[in-house]
């Protein structure tokens, strides 16, 4: 063991009172945030000293599962795994919200209100979520902290971004809903949704969810970030297909991080952005993985993006013509990045094909109009810090929503959540 890793060793022992513990396994890994950089971490797992360690590399009740940040020396997670703690340190007499977020700001460099608030309270249990002075945050992160009977800790995790002020454009929300009328409009679309008690599709209006600059210039959709992606928007188009058939390789994502790229903070390949040259070779990929696993969907497909993950470059897929169905056909291509071929795919058509056996649904009878006028007191617009990658900081929005739609065979108001 690198005498660097037992002096976080050290620490975590002392830190966390692990007199009794025994460490049975470690591993350094990283990742990459959604500001491109990279982030490394310290696992580290200890069984208690009276439980013998089990030959399955189960973890049994009362190991501790604790994660370190190597970029800041932070704790990110303590798990002890059943909620048992026979560690004799981080004992609280009080389980009151005072102390607990003194606690918080102390093991993080976090202020509350101003980075994080309080979202529920359990029986020992604590969930605060991440805000930009007291403003909610997309992507959002969390805090959570949970005791045992005791008052020992026997969860504390950290997940989210915590963007310092420089990331962060200020500015005073004056959004309303009046102001947006029609985004609003807009935004409500004709969508059928799977009812699972009768088997059948249902033509619904429903708001399609979305975040609105605070000065009315853009519409943020909700999505998934990631790193370093690239937009291709390229409908994929052949002559003749491959009768050489594709063959499935499993995909390996664990990395082996040596503790020097951990102290030098050596940029993970995910950092970094792709090519021109590496686009096109991921379409060439794209392309032959169609023609072998796809022959007849020539023209069906859309290449949207690139993006990196791992040793891998992730190709989403979209079909060409969509219908108006909430869930739509897509696709994942994950494709080698030093040899630019198909390795894998994930194609989301099983899960689609469970609703072929519903009934098809019926044309609409109510009008969008009687629709919005049916939902206009129902719609929610709150402030938001949104993540922009094009500008690269958090700017303030509101977010658009509604929980409620209208079924347009009957005018029936119903709460999206029951279908």
């Amino acid at each position: 063991m690198d005498d660097r890793i037992k002096e976080f060793i050290r620490g975590l022992r002392e830190k966390f009172g692990l007199d009794s513990y025994d460490l049975v396994r470690y591993n350094l890994g990283r990742t990459v945030n959604i500001f491109n950089e990279t982030l490394y971490t310290l696992s580290t797992e200890w069984v208690p000293q009276h439980i013998p360690i089990p030959e399955d590399d189960l973890n049994p009740d009362g190991t501790a599962v604790i994660e370190l940040d190597l970029n800041n020396g932070k704790v990110k997670s303590v798990i002890f795994v059943g909620g048992k703690s026979f560690a004799k340190s981080v004992l609280f007499d009080h389980l009151d919200t005072k102390t607990i977020v003194q606690w918080i700001e102390k093991e993080t460099g976090l202020t509350y209100q101003q980075h994080f608030q309080l979202q529920k309270e359990g029986d020992r249990e604590f969930l605060f979520r991440e805000c930009i002075d007291g403003v909610d945050v997309s992507p959002s992160g969390m805090i959570e902290v949970s005791f045992d009977a005791e008052g020992k800790l026997t969860m504390f995790t950290v997940h989210g971004q915590f963007p310092a002020q420089q990331q962060i454009r200020k500015e005073i929300y004056n959004l309303s809903l009046e102001k947006i009328d029609d985004v609003i409009k807009a935004q409500l679309q004709l969508i059928e949704f799977p009812v699972d008690a009768k088997k059948q599709l249902v033509p619904i209006y429903g708001l399609e969810e979305a975040y609105i600059t605070n000065d009315q210039t853009k519409i943020i959709p909700f999505e998934f970030i990631v790193n370093s992606y690239a937009t291709v928007d390229k409908i994929m188009s052949w002559d003749t297909s491959l009768d050489e058939p594709f063959v499935r390789k499993e995909i390996q994502l664990l990395e082996e991080i040596t503790i020097e790229e951990a102290s030098s903070r050596e940029p993970s390949p995910e950092a970094f952005p792709i090519t021109k040259e590496e686009q096109e070779k991921c379409i060439t990929a794209v392309d032959n993985f169609l023609r072998q696993e796809y022959p007849q969907d020539a023209d069906k497909w859309i290449l949207k993006t690139l993006h990196r993950h791992k040793q891998y470059v992730y190709a989403t897929l979209k079909m060409e013509k969509q219908d108006n169905r909430i869930f739509q056909r897509k696709m994942t291509v994950i494709i080698d990045s030093k040899h630019f071929y198909a390795v894998n795919y994930i194609d989301n058509l099983p899960m689609l094909e469970m609703f072929n056996q519903f009934q098809k649904a019926e044309t609409a009878t109510i009008e969008k109009d009687v629709a919005y006028d049916k939902l206009k007191d129902r719609f929610e617009l709150k402030p938001y810090y949104v993540y922009d990658t094009s500008q690269e900081q958090y700017i303030l929005c509101g977010k658009l929503d509604c929980v409620y739609g209208v079924n347009a065979l009957t005018g029936e108001v119903i709460a999206l959540n029951e279908l």
